[in-house]
């Protein structure tokens, strides 16, 4: 047994949020934000998965939208790659998919409550470690919350996960360790295969089930996606560089005036078209320099 990487928009729309999964999508909200309590007894998926709809990444993303059984309205989605602006976005969903609901004179009392829930296969929230972090609107310097808990956003961010299938607990556990790791199973493991929504989403993730059509675009949203993240792993990358040569440029030109005073433009030329080993070089040995010559004999050298 093979199955898709649940990770990837194009497959999580279709395990979520496909005609036949509300009990599936019911049973993960209810885990990721009811701490596993059978709070929501139905749903309707208002926009459900259509196999035809995405196949390039120019669509950016796919989310699923329903509405309980209550009439709240909840708007998930799975964000593989970072992106500019990500929390604004999800904010933007959050209100738009609140007030959408009312049509020109409604009146407000008719609107029901909305959550976001974003999943992240990258680290949002840096400094924290939960896995799950959810939000509401609170007052800002007492702590209470404002009265009408009408918009929530819930972030799952999967990287902090760590735990082992044997020590796996709670409901929200077995999704995320679903999400996770379902692309390496085999088989069907027996503490997951236990919660019947899990199983029913690993039929469903099964490549045996899906037509060539599908799996074709599963495999193509899967490598670009793993682009996108490549693409902005290296930019972050020499961002980071570019900031560790522009701090050893300064410092380097404040030990030079320190000790020598202002230099030429050449020499400051010079030194700004050095690489960062260079710089770091640099800053070593400049203490041995007895003077401005030397500091030249060295970027001739280099510069050769």
């Amino acid at each position: 047994m093979k199955f898709i990487n649940p990770k990837v928009d194009y497959a999580f729309k279709k395990i979520f949020g496909s005609e036949q999964s509300q009990q599936i999508l019911i049973s993960f909200l209810n885990a990721i934000i009811y701490d596993g309590e059978k709070t929501i007894k139905s749903l309707t998926i208002i926009n459900p998965f259509n196999p035809g709809q995405v196949i390039s990444l120019k669509d950016t993303y796919l989310d699923i939208k329903a509405v309980f059984f209550d009439g709240s309205v909840v708007v998930i989605e799975m964000q593989v790659a970072r992106m500019t602006a990500l929390s604004k976005r999800v904010m933007y969903n959050l209100v738009k998919g609140y007030g959408n609901q009312l049509e020109t004179g409604d009146d407000y009392p008719l609107l029901r409550p909305a959550i976001a829930v974003t999943i992240t296969d990258f680290i949002f929230f840096k400094e924290e470690v939960d896995v799950i972090n959810p939000f509401v609107f609170k007052h800002r310097d007492k702590n209470w919350e404002y009265p009408d808990q009408e918009l929530q956003l819930i972030f799952v961010e999967l990287p902090k996960f760590k735990k082992t299938l044997a020590e796996l607990k709670t409901l929200a556990d077995k999704w995320i360790y679903f999400l996770k790791e379902a692309a390496k199973f085999d088989d069907i493991p027996e503490s997951l295969g236990e919660v019947a929504e899990i199983e029913q989403a690993l039929n469903i993730a099964e490549r045996i089930n899906m037509s060539p059509e599908e799996l074709e675009i599963v495999e193509r949203r899967a490598i670009a996606l793993q682009d996108e993240k490549g693409r902005l792993t290296y930019a972050e990358e020499q961002g980071e560089a570019k900031g560790r040569l522009n701090e050893a440029i300064a410092l380097v030109k404040l030990l030079i005036t320190q000790r020598f005073g202002e230099v030429s433009e050449t020499i400051n030329s010079q030194i700004e078209g050095l690489p960062l080993e260079d710089v770091e070089d640099l800053v070593k040995v400049f203490l041995s320099f007895n003077s401005l010559v030397d500091l030249e004999s060295w970027l001739e050298e280099r510069l050769i």
